[in-house]
């Protein structure tokens, strides 16, 4: 008899866990207190921007100017974060590297100060909104950087808009696969609601990408990376980071090095690519 009642006592924590891991996968996936908005440390030259979305949250935004004469060619830099990033401190580590280039961030949908909850569905259509705003005020090439589930945000924009490149910087090749590799225990393919397809974007996308992985990446394991790796239909450039984890990887000095030659190779391998006004 008490191997029945332990049978039933593990099926229930099991029930459990898998029900509160279901409930709370937004939460998980998309921890906004942790990226609390903050203008501190912004040059008060940097300017925000607004922009509201068709179902009605506006998101909002900073950009931050070139450090070029306003004739010369200035790429813009699009950036895309991570679940937990600000996107003030995002855009000022984005100038940090490229100063010569214009910088765009914005916080997701529910991170404020932008309004609204978020979604993966919410962060793949607030992309293509924010870059046809940007193309309407100034058409002109957008190299976008996507960093972790940012990844993903950046490769459907380039499957549904034309881009000049773009970076992606420890990314992954399913938000499902990945769950599943976190929670190999519960049946996570069945009830994530939130979808990122990494890799179906970008075999649909001909835009020249750069991978920068991380090769002690416990957040994105490496079957992750190998998996999108290869579904790059136009592959340009390609590092790992050997000693780097997911999160200590932007305080090495091979990854801002990585960054500078990704971004090379890049500019080297596309025309000026704007989309039909």
């Amino acid at each position: 008899m008490w191997m029945l009642y332990l049978a039933i006592g593990i099926g229930l924590l099991y029930a459990g866990l898998t029900f509160a891991i279901a409930a709370a996968q937004t939460k998980l996936l998309f921890p906004v207190d942790m990226a609390a908005a903050s203008r501190a440390g912004l040059p008060q030259a940097a300017e925000r921007i607004e922009i509201r979305t068709p179902e009605g949250p506006r998101l909002i935004g900073t950009r931050l100017a070139s450090s070029l004469p306003d004739n010369a060619v200035r790429p813009l830099l699009l950036g895309f974060g991570g679940n937990a990033w600000n996107a003030d401190v995002m855009a000022l580590y984005l100038r940090s590297l490229f100063p010569e280039a214009e910088v765009v961030a914005f916080h997701y949908r529910g991170y404020s100060p932008s309004e609204g909850h978020p979604s993966a569905a919410a962060l793949l259509a607030d992309a293509v909104t924010i870059f046809d705003h940007l193309q309407r005020e100034d058409p002109r090439p957008v190299i976008v950087v996507g960093f972790s589930i940012g990844s993903g945000v950046a490769a459907h924009l380039s499957r549904h808009r034309p881009l000049a490149g773009q970076i992606l910087v420890t990314p992954f090749d399913s938000l499902k696969s990945l769950a599943a590799d976190h929670f190999p225990w519960a049946p996570v393919r069945l009830f994530l609601r939130h979808h990122i397809e990494t890799a179906e974007y970008l075999r649909g996308s001909g835009t020249p990408t750069a991978l920068i992985v991380a090769g002690r990446d416990t957040v994105v394991p490496e079957r992750r990376s190998t998996a999108l790796r290869e579904a790059v239909p136009k592959l340009v450039f390609d590092r790992t980071i050997a000693d780097a984890g997911h999160n200590d990887l932007y305080d090495r000095p091979a990854f801002a090095q990585a960054m500078h030659d990704a971004y090379g190779r890049i500019m080297a391998a596309t025309e000026p690519v704007l989309p039909p006004m």
